[in-house]
């Protein structure tokens, strides 16, 4: 059974603190057991099918931060493998009543001493049991404390002393720059703690999350991210977790394994989602609905716009909040740099207070805040400052 879902890329900033991305992918199935029952297996990732194995790659040092030596004696011990059983009824040949079951294998890290896990929402997605190991030796039975479908997050937790419990330090994904190192730490086809290794390919990435919303601010990366892969950390080169890994596209070539086009859930979007299900077991994400560029000094300069810093509106989700309260979309679009834009409408330059000028401030602003709260939105509209009131509305589950 495959569960993948690909996302295509879109260029726009679609916001939407709700808006997220991962994928579900199933693979490698084996039949076991009797007559009206079986178990099978499969391995969770962002693949649609199964692939070359995901084998440990060093590159060279960098040569600022940790060794990739280094980061994996540090950061391995506290990855672990997640088993996810799931049950359904069916019926076998014979047309008699039959259960089946399915074992879903994926990645995590530990996030507290107190046993809380952080993996994806697709591994654990359905499942009536899971089961968490840290080595092959040890499986511990996890409780799912809470899900969340928007940002493909889920927090488990597992009773086990804190001594034998080793979080991994978080970093800031909004200060990661393309070019820069990463490594993945995670459970490729069952190959336990495997370490691979790359750059930041892109960022601001749009993705495809369970519930088929998206998220547009995820990480892409080189690294090498294969079946069973999911839920684990992409880690920067001071060990730091900057992302969770969750997709990789095959594109249209329909060759099966990774291609070097991963994406991982930025580290600040799933530490706030996480707070939240660990405090009342879900997560409602305020949602504006619009996407947006960054105002550049070549942008200013060239359209005589009346700020050279802010959010240029380049789409309004219908019915959204951004809809409701008047916000305007241009009707230009142009191309500058070999980029497209949509220029003539509304720039945002503040929102409840707080000066605005990147999409990662904005979107901050607005996770602060519960479906129904009103805001203050300062825009610029046709060359003269305007405020507006939004009201933000509740994302789709």
């Amino acid at each position: 059974m495959d569960r993948t879902r690909f996302s295509a890329v879109r260029a726009a900033e679609l916001l939407g603190v709700a808006v997220v991305g991962g994928a579900l992918a199933l693979g490698g199935a084996a039949l076991l057991g009797k007559l009206g029952s079986h178990t099978t297996i499969q391995q969770i990732s962002p693949l649609a099918q199964g692939g070359g194995l995901g084998n440990v790659t060093l590159t060279t040092p960098p040569t600022k931060g940790l060794t990739p030596e280094q980061i994996y004696r540090r950061d391995a011990p506290g990855v672990v493998q997640i088993t996810a059983t799931s049950t359904t009824q069916t019926t076998d040949p014979f047309g008699s009543p039959a259960t089946q079951s399915q074992r879903s294998l994926g990645s995590g890290f530990v996030f507290d001493k107190v046993g809380h896990i952080i993996t994806n929402y697709h591994v654990v997605q359905g499942a009536s049991q899971v089961q968490v190991s840290f080595s092959s030796q040890d499986q511990l039975t996890a409780r799912v404390i809470g899900k969340d479908p928007s940002t493909d997050t889920a927090v488990l937790k597992v009773d086990a002393h804190s001594r034998a419990l080793m979080p991994l330090p978080l970093g800031n994904s909004d200060t990661v720059t393309v070019g820069d190192q990463v490594y993945a730490i995670g459970n490729p086809f069952g190959f336990t703690r495997t370490l691979t290794t790359g750059v930041v390919s892109a960022l601001q990435r749009t993705i495809e999350a369970p519930n088929t919303l998206s998220i547009d601010h995820a990480i892409q990366t080189d690294a090498a991210i294969n079946h069973g892969n999911s839920g684990g950390p992409l880690i920067d080169v001071a060990g730091q977790v900057i992302g969770v890994t969750s997709q990789i596209s095959t594109g249209n070539t329909g060759q099966q394994g990774s291609l070097g086009i991963g994406f991982a859930i930025p580290i600040n979007t799933v530490r706030g989602v996480a707070a939240q299900l660990i405090q009342s077991g879900k997560v409602e994400h305020a949602f504006i609905g619009i996407s947006t560029v960054s105002v550049t000094d070549q942008l200013a300069r060239l359209f005589k716009l009346p700020v050279n810093r802010g959010l240029l509106v380049q789409a309004v989700e219908k019915g959204s909040a951004a809809d409701k309260a008047g916000i305007r979309v241009g009707t230009s679009k142009v191309i500058v740099g070999g980029l497209s834009y949509v220029v003539g409408g509304d720039i945002i330059v503040g929102f409840a207070g707080k000066t605005i000028t990147t999409y990662e401030q904005l979107r901050d602003a607005i996770s602060q805040l519960k479906p129904g709260d009103k805001a203050k939105l300062d825009i610029y509209r046709g060359g003269s400052p305007k405020t507006v009131t939004v009201t933000l509305g509740r994302a789709p589950k």
